[in-house]
């Protein structure tokens, strides 16, 4: 049988006095002898609808006027002009059949929760206002992706989720293994012999797609990612989470320049997008969650990013005599609170950041003629702080290999990735956005395990 979205419906122009069927979740219900009324939503938008429902139904006594918050409910009748201000249009009902009751412990009553209950109850919040807007912003957000490098010429490649590459060479991956932890192989010095686990080596959940990205870009020219990543990093931050979304673009016979300019091209892009196809959500979000959201929006939408160097960002903390929490000083990693002031206080818009020292950045980042720093950037914005982080690649075979000795790398493990240098090589460039981070910045939310259905953190994998 044919039924109509919430969301179709409230936009109509008109409601035509149209027989409708609608199917969704209680949000509330107020009954009396004479007349119920209940607030549905079906997840299709922000909005419920309202329903009317009187005695005259043939349920109305047995049935009706006994649904609660969270029934299952498919309704029938006319759409019509509502009387009330709070809603366009409201459904007079001809017809409810109940389709799933809810027990006296339903954990989601009419009052306001916390996100440290909700995750208790990560099964059951996409269904509050919060975790179901953010969902909608989700699902806009990684069509406008597709949208974005599609319409630029980009193909879009599956990277491998089990890698044997570090491609931070920071060394925190989950093992993928299928050895006995309590009886594993092991070679006559005691150690475990990964040579007879599945893969014939040891072998980890992806940090990146880039390096077999690049593979791609020095081949197809424009190429991106958009895949899950996971970081065994034992950090309980509000911006860390273990298991993420990346989404990572790479293009050959680019420098950092181009990079800079299409990562501001794709971010302006995909907010505007996520604003148009998102209204009420991100509305949502700026009355109840983050007030400053729609302003932190603007900024984005309606400003050229700032560009800076390293050094210029370290002489403006420096100068502004503020306490941080972490000290200052040429050659730290910058820190959030370090981010938010530059974007925040100073320049009040997103910033990008260029040319970090290299003892802080990744190994393939494109070597200044300083020998001190890298074509790295970073984009940072109001609140969140780095949302894109990215870099020209090093594209020398002499100057790569030379930067992995003095971190202690083995060429050998990354003899394909050299390849890369000795075979063809190009100037080229990419970057990195966390899925999770950009939801965070563009509805307001504090907290990044409020940014995914089910968060994987430190301690916590739940569901």
């Amino acid at each position: 049988m044919k039924y109509h979205r919430i969301k179709d419906l409230l936009l109509r122009e008109h409601a035509d006095q149209m027989e409708v069927t609608i199917k969704g979740w209680l949000k509330t219900a107020r009954h009396s002898k004479e007349l119920s009324f209940l607030n549905i939503s079906d997840g299709s938008c922000f909005a419920g609808i309202q329903v009317v429902a009187t005695p005259q139904l043939a349920n109305y006594e047995t049935e009706v006027i006994k649904l609660d918050t969270g029934c299952a409910v498919s309704v029938t009748g006319t759409l019509v002009d509502s009387l009330g201000k709070e809603q366009k249009y409201e459904i007079q009902a001809s017809k409810i059949e109940i389709v799933g009751l809810v027990t006296e412990d339903y954990p989601l009553q009419k009052k306001r929760h916390s996100y440290e209950f909700l995750r208790t109850i990560a099964h059951l919040r996409p269904r509050t206002n919060t975790i179901g807007a953010m969902l909608r912003v989700r699902s806009a957000a990684a069509f406008a992706i597709h949208q974005f490098f599609q319409s630029q010429g980009f193909f879009y490649l599956h990277t491998p989720i089990i890698t044997a590459s570090d491609c931070e060479g920071a060394g925190q991956m989950f093992r993928v293994t299928v050895l006995d932890p309590k009886n594993p192989p092991c070679k006559p010095d005691g150690s475990v012999d990964f040579s007879q686990d599945f893969f014939g080596r040891q072998a980890f959940l992806t940090v990146s797609g880039q390096l077999e990205a690049e593979t791609g870009a020095l081949a197809l020219s424009n190429v991106y990612t958009f895949g899950p990543t996971f970081r065994a990093e034992n950090s309980n931050t509000p911006r860390h989470v273990a298991e993420f979304w990346m989404i990572e673009p790479e293009v050959a016979f680019c420098d950092l320049d181009g990079d800079m300019e299409l990562a501001e091209q794709f971010l302006k892009s995909i907010t505007k997008y996520v604003v148009e196809k998102c209204s009420d959500d991100i509305a949502f979000f700026s009355e109840f969650v983050d007030k400053n959201t729609a302003k932190t929006i603007d900024t984005i939408l309606n400003s050229s990013f700032a560009r800076i160097t390293y050094t210029e960002a370290i002489d403006i903390l420096l100068k502004s005599k503020k306490q941080f929490e972490y000290p200052v000083e040429w050659g730290i990693d910058l820190q959030s609170e370090h981010e938010r002031y530059i974007t925040d206080q100073v320049f009040q818009k997103p910033v990008i950041v260029t040319n970090y020292p290299k003892k802080i950045k990744a190994f393939y980042m494109y070597l200044n003629d300083d020998g001190n720093t890298v074509r790295a950037m970073d984009v940072l914005v109001p609140r969140v702080g780095e949302v894109i982080g990215g870099s020209q690649r090093e594209h020398r075979y002499d100057v790569l290999t030379q930067r992995m000795k003095e971190l202690g790398m083995s060429e050998a493990a990354y003899w394909w990735y050299l390849d890369l240098r000795k075979y063809g090589s190009v100037p080229h460039a990419g970057f990195g956005m966390g899925f999770e981070r950009f939801v965070q910045f563009v509805t307001g939310i504090a907290n990044i395990r409020e940014a995914s259905l089910y968060p994987r953190v430190p301690g916590y994998a739940e569901f």
